[in-house]
């Protein structure tokens, strides 16, 4: 599909790669860019709408569908993580957050939206994933990677559930971005808008994925031997941060 011209929400994008995704929106010529926050106050950019979205409430979904009733374009970009591994954390409040918001909130927003999407010609969703749709990594959040591989598979399975109404599913994989999601991170990121960028450009070629940086695009061609190619180090990983936490055995 064309982006000028087209109906666009961007979820969470009042900061990070959803702020890029909606400037980059405007850039090309999308005739509204409907831009959602759970504080609607934070969206400060001009040419954008502004609207009260919580991904994770069914009021807030339900009445920003009643809203864009003119959508032809869903970025799905709202996400969060909790730095917590699988078996130290204290309770699972954190891994229930991560499904809540990474996985059931966007497929809310595809339940909700599909049918107006079908509506007015089919049009495309964007589902912003991860590198970690592909591999875990525990020392950083075992939780967040199983909320983007959910993810991951849930893209692949809509793409089929939709292509009857000809609405385009388009994933988009990345590593770290340098934004305040990685800001802890101290290895190599991509500008949040050369993600959005590429993203785009993918979506007006009609492609079913984007894979936005050299860390994606290795893990991903490494997946048919992921167990030998890519986890001896993540192990290695696991191991050198693990070791470096203070004991606290009496």
């Amino acid at each position: 599909m064309k982006i000028a011209g087209s109906v666009a929400l961007v979820t969470g994008a009042n900061r990070g790669l959803g702020r890029a995704f909606a400037r980059e929106l405007v850039e090309r010529g999308a005739s509204t860019v409907y831009a959602g926050a759970r504080n609607p106050d934070t969206i400060t950019d001009p040419g954008v709408v502004p609207l009260k979205l919580d991904i994770t409430d069914p009021d807030d979904v339900r009445a920003a569908a009643e809203r864009c009733h003119d959508l032809t374009l869903l970025v799905n970009n709202a996400g969060t993580i909790q730095p917590n591994t699988f078996l130290t954390a204290p309770n699972l409040d954190g891994a229930r957050d991560e499904m809540a918001t990474n996985y059931f909130g966007t497929l809310a927003m595809c339940r909700a939206f599909a049918p107006v999407l079908g509506t007015n010609g089919g049009g495309a969703i964007v589902n912003m994933l991860s590198v970690l749709s592909f591999i875990s990594l525990p020392h950083l959040s075992g939780g967040y990677c199983a909320s983007k591989a959910a993810a991951w598979s849930m893209t692949n399975a809509l793409r089929v559930e939709l292509s009857r109404q000809q609405t385009q599913v388009v994933a988009v994989h990345a590593g770290y971005i340098d934004t305040d999601m990685a800001q802890g991170i101290t290895e190599p990121k991509i500008a949040p808008e050369l993600v959005a960028l590429g993203a785009f450009d993918a979506l007006e070629a009609g492609l079913e994925e984007y894979l936005a940086d050299d860390t994606s695009r290795g893990v991903k061609s490494a997946l048919a031997n992921d167990l030998a190619a890519l986890y001896p180090s993540i192990r290695d990983q696991w191991d050198a941060w693990s070791g470096s936490i203070p004991s606290t055995t009496p």
